[in-house]
């Protein structure tokens, strides 16, 4: 049976679809709208972030990048001197710079770049001298004062009813460290330098810290003072028992050419004062070390232990051992073992400046390269080291 109601009825819905679909098209045309609003104010978000971190990596950069732009050219025209001997990059160098000062000193030779200067000046640390446990300063001037303080002055105890007391006059001692020129002289074949493979930068670091490296040690040890730093064993050495200022203490081992059980080693350690034996070490050579290794005490225990780690020195009685092989051997009379605080007991002064001048002419067909920088060294705490005599007094 047909529904008489069903023409009508359509005739209702009919607008009703209408209104749902325009609706629906309103709907969508406007959530297109907002989605391509979000879009966009995603991407101008994005771009001001992007913005922000350019500028704050500029912000970081520009020590670094004003270092990296100052090396460049210098290690550049450096590069090029050392190998054809054209130094007209050096000379165009901004002269304002204290990095890139390429002035000719008395002697002559320009400032070696600095990636070579660093390498040099890693090496002469890495090595067995006394420069691995001194003080080590800079400077610009020719010598180096070092102030010691004897007296206890301005210090005190006070109440708040008693007058304070007026304290000493303190007395101080100057000592005067000169800088002195160290000089190298490393010779390469012309031949060699033409070869654009071969790293000449770094053979001439390498050539000139090896030369450096010994002549220090051995100054900073044994130097006189003339032209050269002046040594810790040039220093007068008295027994420790009658010791005073300006000399060096020192115990005797109680044999010719030994040390006995070690007790003489016990008793170094102790002859230096309680303030610096928590910064002390030992300091001998190889043969003294292939000596003094083999002491046990009373339970069979050896007193000296290696290293557990690698770069970690080796031990006697609990200090870490320097081998300097430009200390005495263990003879009669010799003072073959230190023991000291040597970075409040002996001082390096340097100027930071490593110079370098070709010489084409003097070894034909070799190239010489005269390298120079200044360099001094003197006791600065006569207190802080004790030295072991081997020998019954």
């Amino acid at each position: 049976m047909r529904n008489k109601n069903t023409p009508a009825m359509a005739e209702q819905a009919a607008p009703l679809t209408q209104d749902v679909t325009q609706a629906i098209s309103v709907f969508l045309r406007e959530f297109k709208g907002f989605q391509e609003g979000v879009t966009v104010k995603f991407k101008q978000t994005e771009e001001r972030m992007t913005m922000l971190d350019r500028k704050t990596h500029r912000a970081a950069r520009p020590q670094l990048a004003a270092a990296s732009s100052a090396e460049a050219p210098h290690t550049k025209a450096f590069g090029g001197y050392i190998r054809t001997g054209d130094d007209a990059g050096l000379r165009d160098l901004v002269p304002e710079s204290k990095a890139l000062s390429t002035s000719v000193n008395s002697d002559g030779g320009y400032l070696v770049d600095p990636q070579t200067s660093e390498t040099v000046k890693s090496v002469l640390q890495s090595t067995a001298s006394i420069r691995a446990v001194a003080t080590v300063v800079s400077v610009e001037a020719t010598s180096f004062d070092v102030l010691i303080d004897h007296s206890d002055a301005g210090a005190g105890w006070a109440t708040e009813v008693d007058p304070t007391v007026e304290s000493g006059t303190p007395v101080i001692d100057r000592i005067t460290i000169p800088l002195h020129e160290l000089s190298a002289l490393p010779k390469a074949s012309q031949r060699l330098l033409d070869d654009s493979a071969f790293d000449i930068e770094g053979w001439l670091a390498g050539r000139i810290a090896d030369k450096f490296s010994r002549a220090e040690a051995s100054a900073f040890l044994t130097g006189d003072g003339l032209d050269k730093p002046t040594g810790i064993l040039t220093h007068p050495v008295v027994e420790n028992g009658l010791w005073s200022w300006g000399s060096l203490g020192y115990v005797a081992s109680g044999e010719a050419a030994g040390v006995g059980d070690g007790d003489a080693i016990i008793d170094l350690v102790y002859a230096l004062g309680a303030q610096y034996r928590a910064n002390a070490s030992f300091v001998m050579n190889s043969k003294t070390a292939g000596l003094i290794r083999k002491l046990k005490d009373a339970d069979g225990r050896f007193l000296w232990s290696d290293g557990l780690a690698a770069g970690e020195p080796a031990r006697l009685l609990g200090y870490p051992v320097l081998i300097a092989e430009d200390m005495p051997d263990a003879a009669l009379d010799s003072y073959a073992l230190a023991f000291g605080d040597f970075a409040s007991g002996y001082t390096i002064a340097e100027r930071p400046d490593l110079r370098v001048l070709r010489d084409p002419f003097s070894a034909k067909p070799h190239v010489l390269f005269y390298a120079t920088k200044r360099v001094g060294g003197d006791v600065s705490d006569f207190a802080a080291i004790k030295l072991l005599k081997f020998g019954l007094s």
